[in-house]
């Protein structure tokens, strides 16, 4: 029977403390709140207690940040969309920024399993002074587990409204999109790191991030893969091509670590369950 699911995460700003709540229906849930960096920055880990999708599941997931405010949200593991016998899996995220809050999305890679069928939806509203750091890193197959991705169909939709619309269709039947050098060159992980505003970036500001971003990528193994780019002055997007996620996660720690630096003068401070 097919899983339905929806979880809605509230931030907001307490005195000097950025509180979580939330509420949810089926089997998607929010752990405690940790404080690694002092109350003003709200981390949470997001659970899927079933591991993956399937043919007909749909996930729904909505959180909102109040002025000011400033969340982090993360997952254990991967998601993983398993395969399919005709229906659709599908993971809805919806994150709407008040004037002047801070979210960064950083669920750890999705998975598409052979023979998937799964959309992948991200959405992102944000108010005049809301600022957004987040990432989309995807996985066709397990190569070394000797399951690569022959068949199936997977789509990644991720939009700003007025700002920012990216929308691919992957089928493992499109053998030009995926050996090509014009399109994935026979890699199997694409990463996207994004930061995502409501108000446009001082030049300055930008071009010290664009900056910081490439610093990384020279000195990573990744660098003939990867780039970094501002498509208008509410978007800054470094991107990159990996033959398995180990690299491209490394890859894009390490961009968001100089990110939060520059455009935030906040350490790296990673969210404890990645060093579990």
């Amino acid at each position: 029977m097919p899983w339905h699911a929806s979880l809605q995460l509230d931030y907001t700003l307490e005195g000097p403390r950025t509180v979580a709540r939330h509420a949810h229906n089926g089997p998607l849930r929010i752990l405690q709140s940790l404080y690694p960096e002092g109350d003003a920055v709200c981390h949470n880990v997001l659970v899927h207690p079933p591991g993956g999708l399937v043919g007909g599941d749909t996930l729904d997931i909505s959180a909102t940040v109040g002025p000011g405010a400033h969340g982090l949200v993360t997952t254990p593991g991967a998601t993983r969309f398993y395969r399919s016998t005709g229906e659709r899996a599908l993971q809805r995220t919806h994150l709407t920024l008040a004037e002047g809050a801070r979210l960064e999305w950083l669920p750890l890679e999705a998975l598409c399993y052979n023979a998937c069928n799964a959309e992948n939806h991200l959405t992102l509203n944000l108010a005049p002074g809301a600022e957004c750091m987040g990432w989309d890193v995807t996985a066709l197959g397990l190569p070394h587990a000797g399951q690569p991705f022959d068949t199936g169909r997977f789509v990644q939709h991720i939009e700003a409204p007025g700002r920012w619309l990216e929308r691919g269709v992957i089928d493992a039947a499109d053998h030009r999109l995926l050996e090509s050098p014009l399109g994935l060159a026979g890699q199997r992980c694409m990463a996207s790191l994004f930061f995502v505003v409501g108000t446009p970036l001082e030049r300055a500001r930008r071009d010290t991030a664009l900056d910081a971003a490439r610093a990384v990528m020279d000195a990573h193994a990744l660098k003939a893969s990867a780039g970094a780019t501002s498509p208008n002055g509410q978007v800054l997007v470094v991107r990159a091509l990996a033959p398995q996620v180990e690299p491209a996660m490394q890859l894009l720690q390490q961009v968001r670590a100089a990110w939060r630096a520059a455009l935030w003068q906040l350490c790296a401070e990673p969210p404890r369950i990645w060093s579990m």
